[in-house]
């Protein structure tokens, strides 16, 4: 066992250390937290490791303690604290404590804050394959049901368990219906004395109604935020909210300041894939239209570049390559998203006349209603590019459609379970 002393004239309890106002002649300071500093204060904590004897600090002279020094050194009083028993998340200990106490001891810790990752149904696949590549995370459990009036009957177990942990929910707006339940979760968490609480919602479904063209249209991409920004904050702050390849990045200035907005991107799992395909010597990035380019194309520097561009003829709406050569090339389509998949088939025709050896496409949302995937045929290695896609790569960020994509050429469902281990991790 060892004993590092902290200097207070408070009592340790309740997992809150609270110093007195330090004074002196040249004034008064007061603190309100633990009297350690962290970066700019590493030299100063090695120096008192080694006034120390025994595990106890030598106290020095209040005469001696002057500007930052004063801070570190004047007290009280010595409260003996031991190290071995004071773990992240204990019952009265708050997160992150035990490891702020091994620093100030000069031991090097590898203690990982653990989260407890809550899903709905939908979820629950990916939130397996989450936990099951990350250590550090647990899988909690949520009860859902419904009362005989068909509104929803949920039940968090173990609540009291969650005091002072990491919490975190993986959600999935697939369909209005699910949204009320899975709100009524989402609010309830963070009240539940956790230490953050952080909401993963991979896809952000009303991201494309992100702005007014016309007077009387409804922009629900902000009546959306405006819901998410109403979650309450934890004993942490504000809940960090984790979405995937949003389709406008300006629409993170919709929520406001109660949530924090995480924009991930799968494209680094889609590089990854491209770096083991036989082909990735001629592999060119296509963009469907000047938008999704200025979305993705810092991400794919690495690579020669082709830009399609929307052309509109009354009603209709014609795809045209406005930069870049296809010829001989393997060409990727990249978006962030695909419903009816009218666009990608456009493009993916384009490309094919225009001579490109294969064709393919990544979105990070396969959203696919009224199984619109069925459009899109795996490619003839006999016919070549003409005759469908080579490959169809998306994500497992909409749980409805990866049950059909599955097994079924040309799809292949990158997981961002591992993308979502290292997210979640302090």
């Amino acid at each position: 066992m060892k004993l590092v002393k902290i200097r207070t004239a408070s009592t340790f309890s309740g997992g809150f250390i609270s110093p007195p106002p330090l004074s002196s002649s040249r004034g008064v300071l007061r603190s309100s937290v633990l009297p350690v500093r962290r970066a700019e204060r590493t030299r100063e904590v090695h120096a008192l490791r080694k006034r120390t004897q025994g595990g106890h600090a030598v106290r020095r002279s209040v005469n001696r303690a002057v500007g930052p020094d004063r801070i570190a050194t004047v007290s009280a009083e010595s409260i003996p604290v031991d190290l071995d028993r004071v773990q992240p998340g204990e019952e009265g200990v708050p997160a992150g404590l035990a490891s702020r106490l091994q620093r100030m001891s000069g031991e090097e810790t590898s203690i990982k804050e653990e989260f407890i990752l809550f899903y709905t149904d939908e979820t629950s696949d990916l939130a397996h394959k989450t936990a099951d590549k990350a250590d550090h995370i647990t899988l909690g459990k949520v009860r859902w049901s419904t009362f005989d009036d068909g509104f929803p009957n949920l039940f968090v177990e173990n609540a009291l368990s969650l005091r002072n942990k990491h919490v975190a929910f993986l959600a999935s707006f697939h369909n209005p219906a699910v949204i009320f339940q899975q709100l009524s979760v989402i609010y309830a968490l963070p009240r539940m004395f956790v230490a953050s609480f952080t909401l993963i919602l991979p896809f952000f479904p009303t991201g494309t109604s992100e702005r007014v063209e016309d007077e009387g249209e409804v922009a629900t991409a902000a009546s959306m935020a405006r819901v998410l920004s109403a979650i309450p904050p934890n004993r942490g702050g504000p809940t960090s909210l984790v979405i995937y390849d949003i389709h406008a990045l300006q629409e993170r200035f919709y929520f406001g300041d109660s949530v924090l907005p995480y924009f991930q991107s799968a494209i680094p799992i889609l590089k990854a894939r491209l770096m083991s395909h036989p082909d990735r010597d001629i592999i060119s990035i296509a963009y469907p239209d000047e938008g999704a380019w200025k979305r993705f194309h810092k991400q794919f520097a690495d690579f020669e570049e082709l830009v399609c561009t929307k052309i509109r003829d009354g009603d209709k709406r014609y795809v045209r390559l406005k930069e870049g050569d296809a010829a001989g090339r393997h060409v990727i389509i990249v978006d962030d998203l695909v419903q009816s998949g009218g666009t990608l088939i456009q493009c993916h025709k384009v490309l094919a006349s225009l001579g490109a050896a294969h064709v393919s496409a990544f979105v990070t949302h396969a959203v696919f209603p009224n199984r619109s995937f069925e459009k899109f045929v795996p490619e003839d290695p006999e016919v070549g590019a003409t005759s469908g896609f080579a490959h169809f790569w998306t994500t497992d960020s909409c749980p409805q459609t990866v049950t059909h994509l599955e097994g079924r050429a040309p799809f292949e469902v990158l997981s961002l379970a591992e993308s979502l281990g290292a997210t979640l991790h302090l």
